[in-house]
């Protein structure tokens, strides 16, 4: 299975954020979160606690 990667633009968004240097509007929110649950490789492997 390929490695999947976030874009620059996404990376950088996601820097900046978490440097506190950008707050970042809801758009860019989804667009990260979106990001980060694509990469998600353990989909449907978690077990239920």
């Amino acid at each position: 299975m390929a490695k999947k990667q976030s874009s620059s633009k996404t990376s950088t968004l996601a820097s900046k954020v978490l440097s506190g240097k950008k707050t970042p509007t809801k758009k860019e929110i989804k667009s990260l979160a979106a990001s980060v649950l694509s990469q998600d490789e353990t989909k449907g492997q978690r077990k239920k606690r």
